[in-house]
């Protein structure tokens, strides 16, 4: 029996526990606080900071682990293939190639200003730098994940006032500016198989308008933005960073603004996504994403590509989404009767933890439309 190792327990990181044991595997997760689903229905869940790179490490071989990985984590992707690597684990992406994605200033570097689809951006590390870019612009963390920190700055007292709230998000203490696209978003599921995209779905990202940063209410399936001719170029866009970032195997996801039919690349990471849209996929294509992932990994198996179906009708996975730092109450929201999967991250009573510190995912529902 194969034994995973998934770093870390939230939500998402529920779902590949959940998926891995329908296939047999032994599951084993870490976290440093047993604050996540994940903990009650890994096989062993073991307290953890799995940042903490040498315990990891003991705890792999004292379990003799045969793959470490993780769902949603943009921190822990970065790690995962650092102990793959010198622990001789398999793994889709090298750890320089996850740091780059970690880190959006190192991804805009990377790609370089000349680089089709990459947007203008500086790096700010004092509240007294200069500012090169023209208002409005986008501020946020250079390291950090799940909009924390992320705000859309007007003018230069909204930057004086929001720059140091911002920096905090932030591991290194920087903070990286970005030309402000204005246009409609996406995101893009994609998979890589020996260098070819062999799964490619891009949905509208729909955010809740009154909250700063691109907090995200839904996602839509098939994209009503697209039309057959920007879809080509979304996904030259996505063939082309993979090519850059030597991204031969395994899951991608994006964050895209459209601009004049002209795609431009907000996020890239190299996994699977933190909102669950796998299972709306799952409706969507009859292709499991997870499935594919860890088949793929762990025994160079893709048939799960075999599955898929021709794309019929219209889903979207919408968000339940409240206050942070109040106690969760799921009678204020009216989940429609067409509802084919619900979950809730919270019993009714339990605390809301803040995540971005605005509004908060509480749980999620897909329904077909």
């Amino acid at each position: 029996m194969k034994k995973v190792l998934i770093l870390g327990i939230a939500p998402v990181q529920m779902d590949a526990i959940i998926e891995l044991k329908k296939m047999g595997v032994k599951t084993y997760a870490c976290a440093q606080a047993n604050d996540g689903p994940g903990s009650i229905y890994a096989d062993h869940f073991q307290l953890i900071n799995f940042t903490e790179v040498d315990r990891v490490i003991e705890f792999i071989q004292e379990h003799e682990i045969d793959c470490v990985y993780s769902v949603g984590s943009d921190i822990a992707i970065p790690i995962s293939a650092a102990i793959s690597e010198k622990m001789g684990l398999p793994h889709f992406v090298s750890s320089r190639t996850a740091k780059i994605c970690n880190n959006k200033i190192k991804m805009r570097e990377f790609l370089g200003n000349d680089f089709d689809g990459n947007i203008k951006f500086q790096l700010i590390n004092n509240i007294n730098d200069k500012i090169e870019l023209s208002y409005p612009f986008i501020m946020k963390p250079s390291d950090s994940q799940g909009q924390r920190g992320v705000r859309l700055i007007k003018d230069y007292n909204e930057f004086q006032q929001h720059f140091e709230a911002c920096k905090r998000f932030s591991r290194e203490e920087t903070v990286i500016i970005e030309e402000y696209i204005e246009g409609p978003e996406l995101s893009v599921n994609a998979y890589m198989i020996d260098g070819d995209i062999a799964f490619f779905v891009p949905s509208d990202r729909v955010v809740w308008p009154q909250f700063q940063g691109g907090l995200i209410r839904k996602h839509v399936v098939p994209s009503k933005v697209l039309n057959s001719s920007t879809n080509e170029r979304v996904k030259d866009l996505v063939c082309r960073v993979a090519k850059k970032l030597g991204i031969v195997n395994g899951p991608l996801y994006f964050q895209i603004k459209m601009k004049d039919d002209q795609p431009f690349i907000i996020e890239v990471t190299p996994r699977l996504d933190g909102c669950h849209m796998w299972n709306v996929l799952r409706y969507y294509t009859g292709v499991n994403l997870i499935k594919l992932t860890f088949e793929h990994l762990l025994f160079g198996n893709t048939d799960e590509l075999y599955n898929c179906k021709k794309f019929e009708g219209q889903y979207t996975l919408e968000f339940l989404c409240d206050a942070p730092n109040k106690q969760a109450d799921y009678t204020n929201f009216n989940i429609p009767s067409n509802t084919l999967f619900s979950f809730k991250y919270y019993n009714d009573g339990d605390l809301i933890r803040a995540i971005n510190g605005q509004f908060e995912k509480i749980g999620y529902y897909i329904i077909q439309d």
